[in-house]
């Protein structure tokens, strides 16, 4: 009865977000829907399935489709695919997917997935595959499923897929496989046939190479026959806990030729993960907020169990956290499982590695919980504009660590100075692409990890700094209510921020994402009665300069942007407490200096004292006389 209740409250609450969809803040703005209905029967011990799938797709797009496609993501475990030639020759590839045949000092890499076996690597076969009943054309170029239609889908309506597929389960290599290198026996992400997303841009048909993904909301219905000694955690809602392993004391496990049933249902979400060991435990508590997080996992030693225990007490505060810096997490469940080879966000659900110290267990936890907001709640194409979900999710995991992990409390300055000092590494390396490159094509895994992750959380912080705090964590908001559950761009959250701050902020997001320029102002001279700024970059930005004077008293100069069209307000940090603020006349990019006059003199002058320029010179950012 209880899950009866809640499956009709969450189906209540989809309706309600589908009803919103059309009401999105750009004119025209459109998106596809999928429904997926799977029941798979699974053979643990040769690593295969069999796979039945019934798929509703409802074109909204304005336009006839002759073709649709599928991704086919287990293809690239294969000798001679685009991800074995990938590692092949990037010159840092993934050490998780290569073994090092040479030595610490002179590595030699080979490729995992071009050493594999038949019975090791992964497939996806399709059997069969019809549109409303209809026989289809179909081929398979890689990890993508062509399809062409017999008859075209045409602008609202909505047609039905039949499919039957049989797969084979990979070695565990990268994210997916069997056998991790923790010992849990099936990691089944990008395990199903998964339609491809199509929008505004056209079809989204990049091979499979290593990175993440992009794909249209939907709902899940998703039936497993699998060995009744195994445990699952999954996405969604687990409907029928009383007939399984693990989630109920009292459980009688039902059991069909061996194998129990697991049924579970997903709403509105782009991706649904599972994984499965016998030896899984589960644990579950539930926020302030009634987000029920489950943790599902391998009890290998007291620490390890321990530090789990920890982390789900953690994780709840966290999803109350953030609901409400960030808006209100949606679906009624979290799954935290163990699998894969590091930590991978999908549907209401993450895939870890668990063997970790406290720290590093919470810190990918909350990493990879963020995600439910930049990547699921708000459908980001990480394909194209990877820093926008994996930027903005590290910058709320640190806010995350630093506020329940570490319990700071106020934080004086820059709470990102970590992802800076990483990102002028970067800078500073001959590395740095522009961060607008397509994921897949960045020279080096390190240009990509530094880019995506440490840039793409300074953009967010030193957003901040241009338009002012209070206005970011009113635009992230804001951004919520207009975008959640649809599939925004990067100037979609530009358009809000200028929306709530009356900034425009088309420079700022230009040079920072398509262009590798780096910001380097300088104190040049400072007399009694002027102090000389320049500009030593091609990247201009506006200016934060506090002054001490020589009598003990301060003033914080404001020098906006002309570009700009406009101003911050004034920001409310304790290093600001009880100091004049004084805003000065713009500053033009074609002005490579600035003078700043003082009626006293000055004793110290420092540019940006909150450290949330990203300066990649900030020896000459400050004077002592």
């Amino acid at each position: 009865m209880k899950i009866k209740i809640i499956s009709f409250f969450t189906l209540a609450c989809v309706l309600n977000i589908w009803g919103a969809v059309a009401k999105a803040q750009r004119k025209g703005f459109w998106q596809q829907k999928v429904d997926y209905n799977m029941d798979v029967n699974v053979d643990e011990k040769a690593y295969q399935y069999d796979g039945k799938m019934t798929l509703k797709y409802s074109n909204n797009s304005g336009q006839s489709l002759k073709k649709v496609y599928f991704h086919l993501y287990f293809n690239a475990f294969q000798p001679g695919s685009m991800m074995d030639y990938r590692l092949k020759n990037i010159s840092d590839p993934d050490k998780r997917m290569v073994t090092n045949l040479g030595t610490k000092e002179k590595p030699a890499y080979q490729s995992r997935i071009g050493e594999l076996k038949a019975n090791q690597t992964g497939y996806q076969k399709i059997k069969t595959l019809t549109v409303n009943g209809a026989n289809t054309t179909f081929k398979i170029d890689g990890t993508i499923l062509e399809v062409t239609l017999p008859v075209a889908i045409q602008d609202g309506e909505t047609a039905r897929f039949d499919m039957e597929w049989t797969a084979q389960v990979p070695e565990q290599i990268r994210r997916t496989g069997r056998n991790s290198a923790e010992g849990v026996a099936l990691s089944m992400a990008q395990w199903y046939p998964k339609m491809a997303q199509f929008d505004e841009f056209g079809w989204h048909l990049d091979e499979y190479t290593g990175r993440e993904f992009i794909a249209p909301f939907g709902n899940f219905d998703v039936t497993i026959h699998l060995n009744k000694n195994y445990v699952v955690g999954a996405s969604g809602v687990l409907q029928n806990p009383s007939d399984v392993k693990g989630y109920q004391p009292k459980a009688k496990v039902k059991a069909v030729d061996n194998k129990a049933t697991w049924h579970y249902k997903a709403q509105n979400i782009h991706d649904f993960v599972w994984a499965a060991d016998p030896k899984f435990v589960v644990d579950s508590a539930s926020s302030k907020n009634g987000i029920k997080v489950y943790t599902v996992f391998l009890p290998t030693d007291k620490e390890v169990i321990s530090n789990w225990k920890t982390a789900i007490g953690l994780s709840t505060e966290f999803f109350d956290f953030c609901s409400a810096k960030f808006g209100k997490y949606p679906w009624p469940t979290y799954t935290i499982i163990q699998g894969g080879d590091g930590g991978m966000e999908y549907g209401t659900a993450t895939l870890i590695t668990g063997g970790r110290n406290l720290k590093s267990l919470v810190g990918v936890i909350f990493h990879e919980s963020a995600h439910s907001w930049y990547q699921q709640l708000f459908g980001i194409n990480e394909t194209v504009d990877e820093w926008f979900d994996e930027g903005f999710t590290s910058y709320v995991e640190e806010l995350a660590m630093q506020h329940i992990f570490e319990k700071r409390g106020a934080i004086a300055s820059n709470p990102q100075i970590a992802a800076y000092r990483g990102y002028y590494k970067l800078a500073l390396s001959g590395k740095e692409e522009p961060m607008s490159l397509l994921a897949d094509y960045y020279n080096t895994n390190y240009g990509y990890s530094n880019e995506a992750y440490n840039k793409g959380a300074v953009l967010a912080e030193q957003l901040g700094y241009i338009i002012g705090q209070e206005n970011l964590e009113k635009t992230f908001l804001k951004f919520y209510d207009i975008w959640k559950f649809k599939h925004p761009t990067p100037n979609d959250f530009k358009r809000v921020a200028e929306d709530v701050s009356g900034i425009n902020l088309k420079w700022y997001f230009n040079l920072f994402i398509n262009t590798t320029r780096q910001i380097d102002y300088a104190i040049e001279k400072v007399t009694d009665t002027e102090i000389l700024l320049a500009n030593k970059s091609n990247f201009a930005m506006p200016l934060d300069v506090l002054v001490e004077y020589t009598d003990g008293s301060k003033e914080l100069f404001y020098i906006p942007l002309r570009e700009m069209r406009g101003e911050k307000p004034e920001e409310h940090f304790d290093i600001y407490k009880g100091v004049k603020r004084t805003v000065l006349e713009d500053w033009f990019w074609t002005k490579p200096d600035y003078t700043i006059h003082v009626s006293k003199t000055p004793k110290t002058v420092t540019i940006d004292p909150s450290l949330r320029l990203a300066d990649v010179e900030s020896a000459n950012n400050s004077f002592s006389k």
